[in-house]
This record gives structure tokens, sequence and C-alpha cells, in this order.
């Protein structure tokens, strides 16, 4: 391994913007040193999926597994970052020339959501063709820098349970704005919740010997 850690996580903060009507993120310090005596102690609201966050399958399908059924290891080792940036959406037609090189987690950056403050009014979403093709590549993990794999206003996310039914787990809302195209060394752990249908992560790259290179 080569290079220092990059965060790719959007940081938490009172200003983040949440996904439209679901729970907005709070942090706030509800017992003070001087209250306590001794330390400060903080407090905080938040949705499952808030900032840099895995899905489990649990969150669109009722019987699907939930965080602690999904095993560590998919969000630990190898990734290839690929630019896809400018598109509306990304399928099959879009990516299946691009050279995979055998990494089992793709992190797709589409630029298409330049600031956390603000719920973008569209972003670059998935078709669901890619389910399929990411099977047949061996890939276990897909991450995207936009707060789904799906539009807004999807009710079926087509995308969700595509990439589900071809075993491939998802990462949304990293961020890759000053990552170039490349492998990395990935960990993006998700915290340890009991019946969870996500889980915020604080998600971490690092280059791997010879260094990003344009796909």
């Amino acid at each position: 391994m080569t290079g220092k850690w990059v965060d790719i996580s959007q940081p938490l903060h009172n200003n983040i913007a949440e996904w439209p009507g679901d729970t907005p993120f709070s942090y706030e310090v509800a017992f003070t040193k001087a209250e306590t005596g001794s330390v400060n102690i903080g407090k905080l609201t938040t949705s499952t999926h808030m900032g840099t966050h895995i899905d489990a399958p649990f969150h669109f399908d009722d019987n699907g597994m939930k965080v602690l059924d999904l095993p560590i290891d998919l969000y630990i080792g190898r990734a290839r970052v690929l630019d896809v940036s400018g598109k509306e959406s990304v399928g099959r037609s879009d990516i299946e020339d691009i050279d995979f090189g055998g990494a089992e987690r793709i992190l797709l950056k589409t630029g298409s959501r330049p600031d956390a403050t603000i719920f973008p009014p569209s972003f670059t979403y998935l078709r669901a063709d890619i389910g399929p093709l990411m099977k047949k590549r061996g890939v276990r993990l897909i991450g995207i820098d936009t707060p789904s794999v799906d539009p807004e206003i999807s009710k079926t996310v087509e995308a969700h349970h595509s990439l589900n039914e071809n075993g491939v787990m998802i990462l949304e809302n990293i961020v890759l704005s000053e990552v170039e195209p490349g492998d990395y060394e990935l960990i993006a752990l998700p915290l340890p919740l009991q019946g969870g249908d996500g889980s915020p992560v604080r998600a971490v790259l690092r280059a791997m010997e010879g260094g990003p290179h344009r796909s």
C-alpha cells in the first residue's frame, strides 16, 4: 500500500441536508463538564441514512438482510474509482467497456452533489441494468457520491432491488471530489446496529501501489 489515507465521508454537522422528509441530523452537548464535574457528554439525533452511509437490504425489502447480517469484509478491501461525471444516469452501456481490474468494490464519481448542505434538485442515479453487469464482474459493493442509487422521486427503487438481487451492497454519499480514478484500499465500516436498515460510516481510501490512473 502507498499514500496517505483520504477521508471520503461527509462531515456530520447540524447544517447537513437530510433526505426530504427524513430525520434531520442534530448534535449538542447535552451535559457540560461544568454540570457533571468531570466530562462533556454529547447527544445526537439522526437518520440511519445520514451523510455517508450504507444501505442494508432491509431498507427496501422487509425480508432483506439487516446491518448485522452483512459480512464485514464487504467494507474493507480493494476498490476501483471510476469517473462517470456528466451523466444523468449510469447503466450497463455506460461502463461495460471500462476495465474493473477484478475489483470487488466499485466507486462511482459523478460530481453531481457538490454541496452536502443542500439536497440536490437532481443527481446522477443508476439504472437497473447495472445489477447483472456487477454480478458478472464479481462486484460485491458499489459506492456513489450521491444521496441514492435511485432518483428521489422513485417509489420502486429499481436500482436498489437490482443490485440486491445480484448480490451487490450499496454505499451512498461518498465524497470523491478530490479522488482520481484508480485503485485504492477502502475502509467503510457500518455501526453494529441491531436490526438496522442502514448505518452512517466513516469511509476512507488509500491509494494502492501504482497510484491512481485514468480509466
